[in-house]
């Protein structure tokens, strides 16, 4: 094993949207990204763009969990960055989410947060340095409707950024929390939450659709040394919709 020169970043949901846009904004920035998704093609088209590494990656499962973060170790001897990105985003209201799809969302959203971080948490642990970025979301802020569950789920990871932050620090790890507003990425373009547009955009300071590019670099500053003082921390990232 050659431990890459290089910091590495582990990217999760990066076949396209958000994460891809923060892949390619830290491949910028110089780091050996690794764009890990349940969509193995769609991680190897955005790596093979940014000259990353591609992980087909399914966050919810602690075997593949495992496996994926082993690999990176064996392969380029380091992860210097972790952006917990990947995330199922329904829209149902409250009397039609059925337990089934409310575990699934869990099950991903905060499972998957609590396995990835756990796994390289311990290969940061030993390093000696480490920087985590939770893609979290003002919809915990806003209190949203029609998706219950997934603002719960995006209060679980700012409430995780808040107790982490005293535990990893004196490991030299920093975790923090980006919580985007509404996004124009595909996911959210192919669904029915295009027509929230039409009720947020009027809201917010900045009168245009916020874009995957709009908050790829506030994740780069967490996740840079000029942010080395700051940990535990939510940066709410939505044109000025919620202030708080």
């Amino acid at each position: 094993m050659a431990k890459s020169e290089q910091r590495v970043a582990l990217v999760t949901g990066a076949a396209q949207g958000i994460g891809a846009a923060i892949a390619a904004e830290l491949a910028a920035e110089g780091l050996k990204v690794v764009v890990a998704d349940i969509n193995g093609d769609g991680a190897q088209a955005v790596a093979d763009r940014i000259g990353g590494v591609a992980k087909t990656l399914d966050v919810s499962s602690p075997e593949q969990v495992s496996t994926v973060v082993g690999e990176i170790v064996d392969e380029l001897g380091r992860i210097d960055v972790l952006v917990n990105n990947a995330a199922l985003v329904p829209l149902t209201p409250w009397a039609e989410i059925s337990f089934e799809e409310w575990r699934r969302v869990m099950s991903v959203n905060v499972d998957g947060v609590y396995l990835v971080t756990h796994a390289v948490t311990a290969v940061m642990g030993e390093a000696g340095y480490g920087r985590i970025v939770n893609i979290a979301s003002n919809t915990f802020v806003a209190g949203t409707p029609n998706c219950a569950h997934y603002v719960a789920t995006k209060g679980a990871s700012i409430g995780l950024v808040r107790a982490l932050a005293g535990e990893l620090g004196p490991l030299g790890i920093t975790i923090n929390a980006v919580a985007p507003g509404i996004i124009a990425s595909e996911g959210v373009l192919s669904s029915a939450h295009q027509h929230g547009f039409d009720y947020v955009v009027p809201m917010q300071a900045i009168n245009r659709r916020g874009v995957p590019s709009d908050v790829a670099p506030a994740v780069a500053f967490l996740a840079s040394e000029k942010a080395e003082w700051i940990t535990g921390q939510t940066l709410v990232v939505d044109a000025g919709h919620t202030r708080n």
